[in-house]
């Protein structure tokens, strides 16, 4: 198993539309094969971060999701929320 974590920044003014993204974002990942589950944590110190963590059954099948057109559509326009770049990193499961 694999565990994704992404950090998203958003404008000033657009946090509940960026969440509101992300989370339909994480609904439909729910509904895709090898999803295996979803934490949205938010900054105790930046207003603006959101960050999920995600765990998929592997690097591969996390893979055919970021490609998917689910993806696409739940993602689209989101680049215009985000005050950077996200920031994802993926990690072995341990244990």
């Amino acid at each position: 198993m694999i565990a994704v974590l992404t950090h998203h920044w958003a404008k000033p003014g657009m946090f509940e539309k960026a969440r509101a993204l992300l989370d339909g974002n994480g609904a439909a990942q729910a509904n895709s094969p090898g999803f295996v589950s979803r934490t949205t944590v938010l900054s105790m110190t930046d207003p603006s971060q959101i960050t999920s963590f995600v765990v998929w059954e592997s690097a591969e099948i996390y893979d055919q999701w970021k490609a998917s057109p689910e993806r696409k559509v739940t993602m689209a326009g989101a680049e215009d929320l985000w005050s950077k770049p996200p920031v994802s990193e993926r990690f072995n499961v341990a244990g």
